[in-house]
């Protein structure tokens, strides 16, 4: 059985394989749980104002701030999952 990381690894690898092109709102969440898998809470600043795309992958992940990245794992997996179905 493969661990929880390398579950979180191939569902990355799937995910830039789907057969169709996400919503916008889901990029976001899929970004955004990424990140908090992998890295933790949001750090470094907010990107400028006028940078629309960087500023809703910022906030994006900023909301799942709190959330341990053993559980953003699952939830990405899931999700990627989800979107294969």
């Amino acid at each position: 059985m493969a661990t929880l990381k390398e579950q979180f690894e191939q569902a990355a690898l799937a995910a830039k394989n789907l057969g169709k092109r996400p919503d916008n709102d889901t990029l976001l969440r899929l970004y955004a749980l990424y990140k908090q898998g992998s890295e933790g809470d949001v750090s470094g600043p907010p990107p400028g104002m006028f940078d629309f795309v960087a500023s809703a992958k910022y906030q994006a992940w900023q909301k799942l701030e709190g959330t341990s990245p053993e559980s953003a794992m699952k939830k990405y997996i899931a999700l990627i999952e989800s979107l294969q179905a």
